[in-house]
């Protein structure tokens, strides 16, 4: 399942979207990010899963246009430090 964390605003979408079939909670995320913006709990979309997956804390939700501007793709730079940590491929940012 797709659980996807941001908003729209004016300017643009923001959303990091987290596939929680994929995402195996193996934590990899929460330190790759510079931000801070991951942290590892209970899956939101499957309360009876037993094991945790990547959320986005919930004090980031609304920030995350600002919180990954510096990792944020322009060119050809190398992928986001959270989707190059990712092994499963479980991240994807909208922007």
């Amino acid at each position: 399942m797709l659980a996807n964390y941001g908003y729209t605003d004016g300017s643009g979408e923001f959303f990091i979207t987290i596939d929680t079939d994929k995402c195996n909670g193996c934590n990899d995320c929460v330190p790759a990010c510079p931000a801070g913006v991951f942290e590892t709990g209970e899956d939101p979309n499957d309360p009876l899963r037993e094991e945790p997956v990547a959320v986005v804390a919930d004090t980031q939700r609304k920030n995350i246009k600002y919180a990954c501007a510096a990792c944020k793709p322009v060119g050809d730079r190398p992928p986001l430090p959270c989707v190059a940590a990712c092994q499963p491929g479980a991240i994807e940012h909208s922007w």
